[in-house]
């Protein structure tokens, strides 16, 4: 090791998803919404002026935290927008996570959190989720130095109640506690209604599943206006102009057409519902899915196998090869088209 070296701060990078290139595949395996964003983010697009772009975008992010505000019915010194759910999750680790108590997270869960621990040099202990992949909430009623919940869970889609998070956030009102809602959408119950009860509760959420925008790179934190402001601070400390002006318009067109976001909602959630039959009648098994995705397994035909024989056949999805969850894998909703191209390959293959 040449003597610079020493002084490299070492992590073990995160894995993204496979990003195909090739044409005429079936793509489940980065969550991504299967319906274009609102028309109105089209309209947007085809109207920017690209004179614009010589100028800085704004760095407060106003137009997008004003209509998420109005959006939300909270403050807008109450929300703090960042590139992705990744940048917002990561500049809460680094302000809000400095005590040398460990933080708390589930062992199955995004596995971005140990890396983001390990790159800001933040000790954590992961909580084993019990055998049906549910969160056990004693285990996180230690002394700690802050928690990180994702609700639903990925890879797993497995939600907790508004009750059980509340109970940790009872046990804990001396850390910040994150609740990760990246698929919160899809059917499970936010935490937003708890915020005027807690103080020390931020929320995350992200344009990338529900609203179809996952190529912007929109993601935002609400929470109390004292942790705002501790975020901004230090965004504004690291980078100023964190979002780019296309972003910013495009995302206020999103979050403002209701009637369209609803609808390619139910059109998933209905997917999701349709397909959790068709995987049972084929002796697939897993927990009930309140995301878009579904994390299933086979007691005749390992996960790997399949894996590889989907993707020879050009349907992608998602296999992790860790303790575990070596045996499942984490197929995200597609069109109805697509969902059945998966059920027919799966029913040839089990012949």
């Amino acid at each position: 090791m040449a003597t610079w070296e020493e002084n490299v701060r070492k992590v073990v990078p995160y894995t993204p998803g496979e990003q195909p290139k090739a044409k005429n595949i079936i793509k489940l395996n980065t969550n991504e919404n299967p319906y274009p964003p609102a028309p109105g983010v089209e309209r947007a697009l085809r109207e920017m002026e690209v004179q614009e772009f010589r100028k800085y975008p704004d760095a407060e992010t106003k137009p997008l935290v004003d209509v998420l505000a109005e959006y939300f019915q909270v403050k807008p010194e109450q929300v703090f927008v960042g590139v992705g759910s990744d940048d917002v999750l990561a500049m809460s680790f680094l302000t809000f996570f400095n005590s040398k108590k460990p933080i708390l997270f589930p062992d199955i869960t995004y596995s971005f959190y140990d890396v983001w621990a390990d790159l800001f040099q933040i000790p954590y202990e992961c909580q084993p989720l019990d055998d049906n992949f549910h969160i056990k909430i004693d285990d996180y009623k230690k002394e700690c130095g802050g928690i990180v919940i994702p609700n639903p869970n990925a890879p797993t889609g497995v939600a907790m109640n508004l009750a059980q998070v509340e109970e940790i956030l009872q046990s804990h009102p001396e850390v910040i506690v994150i609740i990760d809602e990246a698929y919160i959408d899809f059917g499970a119950e936010s935490a937003l209604t708890l915020l005027p009860k807690y103080e020390n509760l931020l929320v995350v959420q992200t344009f990338s599943k529900s609203r179809s925008m996952a190529g912007m790179r929109i993601g935002y934190a609400i929470g109390a206006p004292k942790l705002i402001k501790y975020l901004n601070d230090v965004k504004y400390s690291f980078n100023s102009y964190t979002m780019n002006m296309t972003a910013l318009t495009l995302g206020v067109e999103a979050v403002k057409d209701e009637t369209y976001f609803r609808e390619t909602l139910q059109k998933v959630i209905n997917t999701r519902e349709r397909i959790q039959k068709e995987l049972k009648a084929l002796g697939f098994v897993f927990q009930d899915s309140k995301s878009n995705f579904i994390f299933a397994s086979h007691p005749k035909y390992p996960a790997k196998e399949l894996f590889e024989a989907l993707k020879e056949s050009g349907i992608y999805v998602r296999y992790f090869n860790k303790p575990r969850i070596d045996n499942y894998l984490r197929i995200s909703i597609g069109t109805d088209e697509e969902m059945d191209a998966l059920v027919t390959f799966l029913k040839n293959y089990m012949k």
